[in-house]
């Protein structure tokens, strides 16, 4: 499938879960999670044109720069700090392994630029588990690597926020969903459903 085709299908997805992503941040945080992800995916969106077979390193590097310009909040800056990161790192036709190193480089970057750890309730607790199961192999990844990601997105409900605006809730952020962890499930799953029917 065409590179641009997989960033418009994804970035899509957060467009489409607008008031999902919209009610997971009013339960625990300032409710504008939804609107920034989709004024960033928008943003992308309207870039796509531009990115056109300029290959998939400068892609990542253009999407990250746009977040960081365009999406709100903390958003920006993760989001931009990995797509750039991701850019860096991956050689222009990655297998299973080179992702699974650069995603390592990736959640090695967002931890020096939040202090943010696994476990915290953030979205390091879907690319964590997602790194491991890339590095692992074997059959059927993109399937278990969807899986994985919207199984980690859901444990976070379970989690101690320490990190972000939800720590403020202390105990009463336990039993809802991380933003930040729903909307990198889904760019994951999206991604994954476009490899999956390329």
């Amino acid at each position: 499938m065409h590179l641009n085709t997989i960033i418009h299908n994804t970035t899509q997805t957060l467009v489409d879960h607008l008031d999902e992503l919209t009610a997971l941040d009013q339960a625990i945080g300032d409710g504008d999670h939804g609107l920034n992800m989709k004024r960033g995916a928008q943003a992308i969106q309207a870039k796509l044109s531009d990115m056109e077979g300029t290959g998939l390193n400068e892609s990542l590097k253009t999407m990250g720069k746009t977040c960081i310009a365009m999406i709100g909040g903390s958003s920006g800056p993760v989001f931009g700090t990995l797509l750039m990161t991701l850019g860096k790192e991956l050689p222009s036709e990655p297998n299973s392994q080179d992702l699974a190193l650069a995603l390592r480089a990736g959640i090695e970057a967002l931890t020096r630029l939040g202090k943010a750890q696994v476990g915290q309730k953030t979205l390091l607790d879907v690319l964590d588990p997602v790194q491991k199961i890339l590095a692992q192999g074997g059959d059927d990844l993109i399937v278990r690597v969807r899986q994985g990601a919207h199984d980690s997105a859901a444990t976070t409900a379970d989690m101690e926020a320490t990190r972000g605006r939800s720590s403020f809730l202390g105990d009463r952020a336990k039993g809802h969903i991380d933003p930040g962890s729903r909307s990198m499930a889904l760019i994951i799953g999206a991604i994954c459903d476009s490899l999956a029917t390329a």
